[in-house]
């Protein structure tokens, strides 16, 4: 993979970035807690659990309001894999992959541990976060993926046959590379995708999704992040159910009034390329991110994926001001959340200034060590 070319910034543009990665990260977050409670439930459950409304607020889940699933966890030990990938690189080793790999490996041992291991040094910060320890519904494709140090590839990927949303919903952290192209984008999300889902659909519609936050986090239309997401997927074999999914996902825009009949003919989200389409379409048809999640989480599918991934897309398009305040205040894990973007955006703006060879800050490095 090569070296993507670096960017110069001005306040502005940082002030924009930052609003931009903490909108799709804690986006992505309250939309995963907001459809939590309800994930394994029909329409018709939801509708008696809630009334005829559904679900309009965060209802409990893992036995509280506004807790969050392992997609979002995920997603926080991919973008600390990216931020160790970038420091990794002054020390001339230069493979993302293999970083986000080991990150996703340190997440497998909140699965199985009863919290952090104090005495190991090379984990970070994020790892010692007691709150993450905690089985919150992972995908078997996830926890078998990361059961061993072995990492899937291209061209050995792991678990062949796995069409689910683990992938895909870890993988919005890729978009916000703003300083790469579309395509070094969507070869790094299909090349950590790859690590747990072997499928073409669910590694595919990993890239796809990264390329259209991409586009978002530089300041396009979600229509035409679509459309560069197309764009990649069609020279890559097994595109088509991926590249149908987001075509299906634009027509269905001019059918009428949103609702739960629209979601259903998109395949409700229990494929990867499905949950891709709806939360595409969601989005497309939100009027405000409150209305978009609303229509995101009540469905008969799987409503914590889908609410993810709409969730991560509005935020990166509108920034972090647009989400809905009281949500905000209820999520699970914000600060942790805050936290860890607030860094990703520092180090992607003015990562010279904190760990190169001749200006290193020795807290940076303990936060995020290079080993």
């Amino acid at each position: 993979m090569s070296t993507p070319s670096g960017a110069i910034w001005g306040r502005a543009e940082q002030q924009d970035f930052r609003s931009r990665v903490r909108g799709c990260l804690l986006g992505g977050a309250i939309g995963d807690a907001l459809g939590a409670g309800v994930s394994a439930l029909t329409l018709d459950e939801i509708r008696a659990a809630h009334g005829e409304g559904a679900v309009n607020d965060f209802v409990p889940a893992f036995g509280r309001r506004g807790a969050v699933s392992a997609a979002t966890q995920l997603t926080l030990f991919t973008v600390d894999g990216l931020i160790r990938a970038q420091v990794r690189r002054d020390t001339g080793a230069w493979h993302p992959p293999t970083d986000v790999h080991r990150a996703h490996l340190r997440w497998a041992a909140t699965q199985r541990d009863w919290g952090p291991d104090l005495r190991r040094k090379d984990g970070g910060w994020l790892a010692q976060e007691e709150w993450l320890y905690a089985r919150r519904d992972p995908t078997i494709s996830c926890l078998t993926g990361l059961g061993d140090t072995t990492m899937g590839t291209l061209d050995k990927p792991k678990n062949t046959i796995a069409r689910d949303s683990g992938a895909l919903v870890r993988s919005a952290p890729f978009g916000l590379l703003v300083g790469w192209e579309p395509q070094l984008v969507c070869q790094l999300a299909v090349e950590c995708a790859v690590q747990t889902h072997g499928s073409p659909g669910a590694y595919l519609s990993a890239g796809a999704f990264a390329v259209i936050v991409h586009a978002l986090a530089r300041g396009e239309t979600l229509d035409a992040g679509v459309q560069r997401a197309l764009a990649q997927l069609t020279p890559r074999p097994g595109h088509q159910p991926v590249s149908d999914a987001l075509q299906q996902a634009l027509g269905a825009v001019r059918q009428g009034i949103p609702g739960p009949e629209r979601i259903a003919a998109l395949g409700e989200g229990r494929t990867a390329e499905s949950a891709l389409g709806v939360a595409v379409y969601c989005a497309l048809v939100a009027e405000d991110i409150r209305q978009g999640l609303r229509l995101a989480v009540n469905h008969d599918g799987p409503s914590a994926v889908t609410g993810t991934l709409c969730g991560a897309l509005l935020g990166a398009l509108h920034g972090e001001t647009a989400l809905p305040p009281a949500w905000l205040a209820e999520l699970e894990g914000r600060p942790t959340l805050l936290e860890i973007a607030d860094d990703f955006a520092m180090e992607m703006t003015q990562g010279p200034a904190l760990h190169s060879p001749g200006s290193a800050a020795s807290g940076w490095l303990a936060r995020y060590p290079r080993g």
